[in-house]
């Protein structure tokens, strides 16, 4: 089976995208990456500049999943909190990691400078308050993230402040970070792929993995070849399709959506957000939006914790966008597409091996832009030998979603409505 980029914008407005082989036959590797999205991708560009014969199996197309798809905010941390990391590995092993996530925003901007990456980067986000107790929780966030993390970027925002950014009532204030931004994570992924083959990786698609052999010498099979490698990076996220069941069950795969209008020029664009931010309200079941590089509004919400998308999604997508921006109704919309984000059930990223010689990166929870990067870089330096970062983040403990592939989704709708339920409140 074929599979082709999901109808979105992201696809429509891709740069220029090699095709890549299948893999037909045997082919030998000191690494074999499984999976081209931005953590593949990573792996591959850092493998191949330490001189590494490194080989990418990608089931589908470069950026197929949710490297290709997502909102493309890039947020500064993680989505779950310090506070709970910290409970989870302690105090200075929290300050560790907050280290590696405020480096891989600037890792990001890097890679996008040093391979000259055309992908719409733009600065600020901005997580919006639309209750009074979203005001109190990011008031301590504001304050743990300053006064124990040293953090400086960040202000917190009153109604007025933020509605002389943005042109909508509907917040309260917000927590702004000017550190953080977006970007268009199609184009990312397809100059980091395009730079990791420059450095020297092989890329194949439409080569699902479907069986791996452990041993000293890893075989991974797909339909029509075989890699025999020495090393093996697992880059699948909410797309391992019963590759991995032991890691599988730490992931949920749930979907989520995006609406992008027709084109509103430039200055009706920056009359809805003016300084160009990103955006993201706090509720459990959030709405997350930007403008693109050629000034549409994109639009994220809704989620589906059931594998069933929404019944008139462009509609409802909408009808959730003309509540922040009246002002659209009546525009447009040229493209709403959907995919998968995989979250974990602390929302914190899962790390580690499936044996010595395999690496897994997974579960980054809607936080992946820059995440999912330096998951790349943590497991090239891993197989090079020196474990110390992947390691640090590996030992966050996770737990299985209950009910096992069958009946966890399921169990998951159920226990999502009570989030839901305290969205309202």
């Amino acid at each position: 089976m074929t599979r082709q980029h999901t109808d979105s914008y992201y696809a429509a407005s891709a740069n220029q995208r090699p095709e890549h082989p299948r893999l037909n036959g045997l082919v030998e590797a000191d690494v074999c990456v499984v999976g081209s999205g931005i953590t593949g991708a990573s792996a591959a560009l850092e493998l191949a500049n330490r001189g590494y014969n490194v080989v990418v199996l990608e089931g589908a197309k470069v950026g197929w999943g949710a490297s290709g798809r997502s909102g493309g905010q890039m947020i500064f941390g993680y989505a779950a909190e310090q506070a709970k990391l910290a409970k989870l590995v302690g105090r200075d092993d929290a300050h560790k990691l907050w280290d590696i996530a405020d480096q891989a925003v600037s890792l990001t901007r890097q890679r996008i400078a040093d391979h000259n990456i055309d992908c719409d980067l733009a600065p600020g986000h901005l997580h919006a308050a639309i209750k009074p107790r979203h005001m109190d929780e990011l008031k301590g966030w504001y304050d743990e993230l300053v006064d124990e993390y040293g953090y400086r970027s960040v202000q917190m925002w009153d109604k007025a402040q933020v509605e002389s950014q943005m042109a909508s009532d509907n917040y309260l204030g917000g927590l702004f970070d000017a550190n953080s931004g977006h970007l268009h994570p199609l184009n990312y992924t397809l100059g980091l792929a395009r730079a990791a083959a420059e450095a020297g990786a092989t890329f194949y698609e439409q080569s699902p993995v479907i069986r791996i052999e452990q041993g000293d010498t890893v075989t991974l099979h797909t339909d029509n070849g075989q890699v025999r490698a020495k090393f093996v990076v697992m880059c699948c996220n909410a797309y391992m399709e019963g590759l991995a069941p032991k890691i599988e069950s730490k992931v949920m795969p749930v979907g989520t959506y995006i609406t992008a209008t027709e084109p509103l020029g430039e200055e009706r664009a920056r009359e809805l957000i003016r300084n160009n931010m990103a955006v993201a309200d706090i509720n459990f079941v959030l709405d997350y939006f930007r403008l693109s590089g050629d000034h549409r509004m994109l639009f994220g919400g809704r989620v589906s914790y059931s594998k069933l998308d929404p019944i008139n999604l462009a509609g409802s997508m909408a009808a959730r966008m003309h509540d922040v921006f009246p002002q659209l109704k009546g525009v447009k919309q040229d493209y709403t597409w959907g995919g998968y984000v995989g979250i974990t059930a602390n929302r914190a990223p899962h790390f580690g091996r499936l044996a010595d010689n395999i690496f897994f990166a997974q579960g980054f929870s809607g936080h992946g832009i820059a995440l999912t990067g330096m998951a790349g870089t943590l497991m090239a330096e891993a197989v090079a030998g020196t474990a110390e970062r992947f390691d640090l983040v590996a030992q966050i403990p996770h737990m299985d979603f209950p009910g096992g592939r069958l009946f966890r989704t399921p169990a998951l709708v159920l226990a999502m409505a009570w989030y839901r339920m305290r969205d309202l409140l």
